[in-house]
């Protein structure tokens, strides 16, 4: 089955609410009125009305039945403010939280927050860290997880892989990587992804020394004792850990090399790259980035996105909120 065939059955009938903070935005309407129209799940569009309602009617849209908050007239703003800055425990005053409050991310992640809305989408017109700033400073991350990170769902026909980390952490030490491998290992279970998870380098089991590879090395121990259920192994060069054959020359007796599916790369550097290499030259698609480790699901677009990504992104962020 489809991927997001399967992630619209997991979630039909949980009437679950996602938050677009740009609302005016027209990838984001169309996609928002398709996710309604289709009955996958409840838009909440972000923003003036008027401006909105002007952006529907150049793409003859029919936004009656879809709910639209605008931040300056929102009848709860001053039981949001109270809560954001008992949230921030004195980092923010009554003042500047008014403020904070009137950028559409920041009003969007309050709502998640404050349990209004199962998650949020944003991203098409604004940076990563506009969008990860107020998640982490509201929302902030999960019990265990010390940071957030973001991974792709790479997809081509029946092909499936997980990509990590390809969107957040610049140059991860040991600890670091070894929560970005668990985490996205859990996020691969979500999206029907049995987990094997390859610690990649430019070295295979000790056939290079540097502290990068010492690094990796030690990354994977540690994960090991994070998650042991967990198939994992490292570190490993990318052919052995994909190609059978070559996986059992360089690291035989391994469960994991010649057979991965979770790709955690060293750097984001790297990860950056490789992705796009893959979704380039290997005409994969790249579904995310998929930011993991938060304790509700905020999610991250392309500001090259299209109307397809933002409806497929929607779709995978409810299903976090599983």
């Amino acid at each position: 089955m489809d991927l997001f065939d399967s992630l619209k059955n997991k979630i039909d009938g949980k009437n679950f609410t996602i938050v677009f903070p740009e609302g005016n935005e027209p990838r984001i309407l169309r996609a928002a009125l398709r996710l309604h129209n289709e009955s996958v799940l409840k838009p909440i569009l972000i923003g003036n009305k008027d401006e909105i309602a002007k952006v529907a009617t150049e793409y003859s849209a029919d936004l009656k039945d879809i709910t639209i908050i605008d931040p300056e007239t929102y009848a709860d703003f001053d039981a949001m403010v109270e809560s954001f800055v008992e949230r921030r425990k004195g980092k923010n005053t009554k003042e500047q939280a008014e403020k904070m409050l009137k950028d559409n991310n920041y009003f969007g992640t309050m709502l998640v927050y404050m349990g209004k809305a199962d998650g949020m989408v944003s991203g098409s017109v604004h940076s990563t860290g506009d969008t990860v700033r107020p998640a982490l400073q509201i929302v902030k991350t999960a019990p265990g997880s010390s940071r957030i990170s973001g991974s792709f769902i790479m997809q081509k026909g029946d092909e499936r892989y997980m990509f990590g980390d390809c969107a957040i952490n610049i140059n991860p030490n040991a600890q670091e990587l070894a929560e970005i491998a668990v985490q996205t290992a859990k996020t691969a279970k979500l999206f029907d992804i049995d987990p094997k998870v390859a610690m990649l380098s430019f070295s295979t089991k000790g056939s290079a020394k540097s502290d990068e590879v010492t690094k990796v090395a030690e990354a994977t121990e540690i994960a090991h004792k994070l998650a042991p259920e967990i198939e994992l192994d490292g570190e490993l060069q990318f052919d052995a850990s994909f190609v059978p054959s070559v996986g059992a020359q360089k690291a035989p007796g391994s469960k994991v090399a010649g057979h991965a599916n979770v790709f955690i790369f060293p750097e984001l550097q790297s990860g950056n790259i490789g992705y796009k290499i893959a979704q380039r030259f290997g005409g994969f698609e790249a579904i995310g980035p998929i930011l993991q480790g938060l304790n509700k699901p905020i999610s991250d677009l392309s500001r090259g996105c299209n109307e397809e990504d933002v409806y497929k992104t929607a779709i995978l962020t409810a299903a976090l909120a599983l």
